[in-house]
């Protein structure tokens, strides 16, 4: 099996990506660190394994690894390793990874350190070393890089990781469809916390609060927005991801089918995450008269500037972002969004919300920044 190379690999920043996704979700909510009473270091190292039972548990770590092990084999392979030592290499260190989730897991209170979650996620790791190695057998990887040298430009494996990112933010519960970026009152509520009681910062813990209770009296009085809010913030949130796209490929109607592929993601993001909130019977309920017609226009808009340059799209895209962020957040809170992200934040998937909220948070400014590049030429 031969090792390959390119400029940048996309599953090298993926791997990064899921292996800092496993940290958060092995340590969350990183609270009330403390040693545990009558134990030695030495006991911290000895992992036990646990009587129970949890079949959701078990295929959690079990699959959570998979992704890693698939990411880290092929990046390694790109890395000219052969296909034995980068097998090695990707089980050694995701269960070097496992280990030590686990043994710090002894430090935080309703963590609990197990031997069969090691072995769990050593054996989905495992499996991710075997779906890679299927891949690159079968010729699959090879096919896909010799794609993307057709359709992409060189070094646009952050662009594509970002990408490949996008559809994972669609998973947190949002004000609207494709909504993305609202980290403003989470920020806002940092700052009150970190302002409190300082002297000097007084004026502005003022001025912070005054915004506050603006926001939650705004929010009483009415939490509709205008349909036409919804209609711009959906189709921009389906355009920028486009033309993120089209700034990192090569000009041509192949790029009709990067926009197609980026509806069906958005299509299939926003069912699971509606099945995940609302139950398989409403799936579809983010479907609204307003969001159809948006992705459509979006679509055609896309569709029309296949042929335009990267930087063209590059700008495109920087605007589609930062007035999709700034509609979004100039609107009313909507207080069921609002008991429905809490419902997220605390439901099954407590361990795994975080992490994908902070994804959800940060990927337009991430995108920006890239965009920006584009446009100064330093892409």
């Amino acid at each position: 099996m031969a090792a390959h190379n390119s400029p940048t690999s996309l599953a090298a920043p993926l791997a990064w990506v899921y292996a800092a996704v496993v940290v958060y979700a092995s340590g969350y909510p990183f609270d009330g660190w403390r040693w545990p009473p009558g134990h030695s270091a030495a006991a911290l190292l000895a992992l036990p394994w646990p009587p129970w039972r949890d079949p959701f548990d078990l295929w959690a770590n079990l699959l959570g690894y998979v992704p890693l092990g698939l990411f880290s084999m092929v990046a390694l392979m790109r890395a000219h390793r052969s296909a034995w030592a980068a097998a090695a290499l990707t089980v050694a260190g995701c269960a070097g990874l496992s280990y030590l989730t686990e043994v710090v897991q002894n430090l935080l209170p309703g963590r609990h350190p197990s031997l069969k979650d090691l072995a769990m996620n050593t054996a989905g790791a495992c499996a991710g070393v075997a779906a890679a190695a299927t891949l690159e057998l079968s010729g699959t990887l090879r096919r896909w890089r010799a794609m993307r040298a057709g359709w992409f430009v060189p070094r646009s494996g952050g662009a594509l990781a970002l990408l490949a990112l996008w559809p994972v933010a669609l998973l947190v519960p949002a004000p609207m469809p494709l909504s993305l970026g609202q980290v403003g009152e989470r920020l806002r509520d940092l700052l009150l916390a970190i302002l409190d009681g300082v002297n000097w910062a007084a004026p502005w813990h003022a001025a912070l609060q005054a915004s506050a209770d603006a926001a939650v009296a705004q929010s009483l009085v009415s939490a509709a927005r205008p349909p036409g809010d919804e209609v711009l913030v959906t189709g921009l949130g389906l355009l920028a991801p486009c033309m993120l796209a089209y700034s990192v490929s090569r000009p041509g109607w192949h790029r009709v089918g990067l926009s197609f592929g980026a509806a069906g993601l958005a299509f299939g993001a926003m069912t699971l995450s509606a099945l995940l909130n609302y139950g398989p019977r409403h799936a579809l309920a983010w479907m609204t008269p307003v969001s159809v017609p948006a992705l459509a226009a979006a679509a055609m808009v896309s569709v029309a500037l296949a042929r335009a340059p990267r930087r063209l799209a590059a700008g495109v895209g920087l605007l589609a972002l930062a007035g999709g962020v700034a509609l979004a957040a100039s609107g009313p809170a909507d207080p069921f969004f609002a008991a429905n992200l809490q419902s997220w934040e605390q439901g099954r998937f407590v361990h795994f919300h975080g992490m994908v909220q902070w994804i959800a948070w940060f990927w337009p400014y991430l995108a920006m920044l890239w965009l920006l590049g584009v446009l100064a030429g330093r892409d």
